[in-house]
């Protein structure tokens, strides 16, 4: 199934009473743009959750949808509109914060470590010092968002802790396509995306767009981008479609390892992306890129999150907000 648009938080929640549970055997999961994402995309284009649910004797029914920004997934989910949701790190980690001893809400599994530039079209922004009141920023999910919250870290080690919102006011909410056309075509208040694959390679290709910074350089190195997650609920009442679910995001994870021009075919193909398979396969090899189901330097958001009072409750290890079937994968 195409992408389709996700009912707002409103409707959602005016179907709810009407949406019985949804029992063992179907999944409903949504996604969002980019190559973040390609591991769903092989999931869906190999069917690998109904090949897992069949080896159980379980016929999987597993729904897609796809969304943009974080807050939108994070309503959907507590809503009961979905059962599955992805977004970045930060907006995870703030709804396991907001959830604990409710809901439970954790994370499945990584979608793959890969970096975020900051790019401008303002040859005056050369780093964030240089951002002024007349720049705007355009973000998935303008102060929540794993963009957002990455630039907090940041702006609270420049400025300090108690000025960590500082670019808050300057940031706008907008899908990655629409910003990368704006960043693109320039003229428009959007001077500034912070971006994620392959918008922001494809926005490099523009010669009016250059590089501020990029997520690594925030986080130390190579770090996890987006996550799945879900509520306690759902991982506890449908064991065999999680436990198939599992299987095949660590089959997916394989398979773009061993065979990346493929892969680059399927999130082409699924996504009808309009790139060419070269500049796709050239973003899927790139070294800085790594497609693995197991979290890296997520705790450093669990950290520093909690250090600015983002979250109220400070986590022991990564594990403390991961489902335990990912304790078995190495992780961090």
């Amino acid at each position: 199934m195409l992408f389709k648009q996700v009912l707002s938080a409103a409707c959602a929640l005016g179907l709810l009473a009407a949406m019985p549970a949804h029992a063992e055997g179907q999944i409903r999961i949504a996604q969002q743009f980019g190559i973040g994402y390609l591991i769903l995309d092989v999931v869906q284009d190999q069917k690998l959750i109904e090949k897992y649910g069949k080896q159980q004797g379980l016929d999987i029914k597993v729904e897609w949808n796809s969304l943009s920004g974080a807050t939108g997934m994070n309503e959907a989910l507590l809503a009961g509109a979905l059962d599955v949701v992805s977004a970045g790190l930060p907006p995870m980690l703030t709804l396991w914060d907001r959830t604990r001893g409710r809901q439970n809400v954790k994370a499945i599994a990584a979608l793959g470590s890969m970096p975020n530039y900051l790019l401008s079209n303002n040859p005056k922004v050369k780093t964030l010092q240089d951002l002024t009141e007349k720049d705007r920023i355009a973000v998935p999910a303008a102060g929540v968002g794993f963009q957002s919250r990455t630039l907090q870290i940041e702006t609270a080690r420049l400025f300090g802790k108690n000025d960590y919102k500082r670019f808050d006011n300057i940031s706008v909410s907008l899908s990655h396509p629409d910003a990368t056309v704006a960043l693109m075509a320039g003229g428009s208040e959007i001077d500034t995306h912070f971006s994620s694959p392959p918008f922001q390679y494809q926005a490099l290709e523009n010669k009016n767009v250059h590089k501020i910074l990029s997520s690594y350089d925030i986080l130390g190195g190579p770090a996890t981008f987006n996550v799945l997650y879900t509520t306690q609920k759902f991982h506890d009442d449908n064991p065999k479609t999680y436990k198939a679910f599992y299987s095949a995001l660590l089959e997916a994870a394989q398979f773009i390892r061993a065979n990346k021009a493929k892969a680059a075919d399927t999130f082409i193909r699924v996504q009808k992306s309009k790139l060419s398979p070269d500049f796709v396969r050239k973003i899927v090899n790139d070294p800085e890129i790594d497609f693995t189901i197991s979290p890296q330097r997520s705790y450093v958001y669990a950290d520093k999150l909690y250090e600015l009072g983002v979250l109220k409750n400070h986590a022991a290890s990564w594990k403390d907000y991961f489902f335990e079937e990912a304790h078995v994968q190495p992780g961090s």
